[in-house]
């Protein structure tokens, strides 16, 4: 509890999101210590492992514990349907989103895979799909109490006790307000932010960046929230409420690709620091997602041309994740393994 503002449905506002953003908790300082004690002494030259210690120290920061631990990764996956959608920006109709959320749930699709593979709790949540977002050209996508509903969706999401959570999104169209909410928060031609997504081309590519355009020229100069509110959608709202949900419940998360990025890009803006416990699991195909990446300070895991969504990319870096813990927790120290270290000692 923060005040008035708790962690549960009592969120009515943008203003009390704003609230939690002023008092969010930092990394683990004695976890940190711990990690930092420990990862000279094992049985390797410093820094050999490169981007696994970095992650075995990330992990022990935010899960506010040392060693860290791997053991229960979750995956959240949003969907949800864009007004926009209508104006010919997606090479798939809008009816695709409820067909995949039941794809997921009957264990058909490359995220379930990956799920069994690195053995990740899969949940998919639909969100009012029979209902989809405003047409932002003509106005804002959510009314407050909406995208205020959405982001609460998301908070509620985030179980107690997990290692790390995946989050992903299913939502035809997503990638036009993921453009176009990183255009109105970091500004730059629509033509910069905006890509092909499920793999349109030509005049139809043209259209996808008039929409970004215009949705931009409507709503830019607006605070961060509310430009996710007018621009996002309801899945984007609720990766918003669970990447927050997440750092008050100490952890860490692997954001997917360019929607996801996207999503909680606002709570960047609104706030230095708020993603700071997130690591970015890949570099998606879409154009936009380096640019996005860059202008929050952040580095993908890894870039194998993937541009699926899903949360695909995310999941397959918990075997990233899960290398870099049981390295740094199960290796041998140099006194360990009577292996003398680099001064000889």
């Amino acid at each position: 509890m923060l005040g008035s503002v708790s962690l549960n449905s009592s969120i009515s506002s943008i203003a009390q999101i704003r609230s939690l953003l002023a008092n969010l908790p930092g990394p683990d300082a004695a976890a940190s210590s711990a990690w930092a004690a420990r990862e000279p002494q094992l049985t390797k030259p410093a820094g050999s492992l490169g981007r696994l210690e970095e992650v075995s120290a990330w992990l022990a920061a935010w899960q506010g514990r040392h060693p860290p631990t791997m053991t229960r990764p979750v995956a959240r996956i949003f969907a949800g349907n864009h007004g926009v959608a209508a104006l010919g920006v997606s090479a798939f109709p809008a009816e695709v989103t409820a067909q995949m959320v039941a794809n997921f749930r009957r264990g058909g699709a490359a995220i379930n895979q990956l799920c069994k593979t690195f053995d990740i709790e899969l949940d998919v949540l639909a969100l009012e799909l029979d209902q989809p977002t405003g047409d932002f050209t003509r106005g804002p996508a959510m009314e407050e109490l909406d995208f205020v509903d959405a982001f609460r969706h998301g908070m509620d999401a985030v179980p107690n006790g997990i290692d790390v959570l995946v989050i992903g999104e299913m939502g035809i169209g997503n990638t036009t307000p993921a453009a176009a909410v990183s255009a109105a928060l970091f500004g730059g031609e629509a033509a910069d932010w905006t890509g092909r997504g499920t793999g349109i081309e030509g005049g139809a590519l043209a259209r996808k960046i008039q929409v970004v355009g215009q949705g931009v020229a409507l709503h830019k100069g607006h605070m961060p929230l509310d430009i996710l509110r007018r621009l996002g959608g309801r899945e984007l709202a609720a990766m918003a409420g669970a990447v927050l949900a997440a750092r008050f419940k100490r952890v860490p998360v692997l954001l997917d690709g360019y929607v996801t990025t996207a999503a909680v890009a606002a709570l960047e803006v609104e706030c230095k620091g708020a993603l700071d416990h997130c690591m970015v699991g890949h570099v998606s195909v879409e154009p936009g997602h380096k640019r996005l990446l860059a202008a929050l300070g952040k580095t993908a895991l890894f870039d194998l041309g993937m541009r699926l969504g899903e949360g695909s990319g995310a999941a397959l870096a918990v075997g990233v994740l899960k290398a870099a813990a049981a390295c740094h927790a199960g290796m041998h120290t140099f006194a360990e393994a009577g292996v003398s270290d680099k001064d000889g000692s």
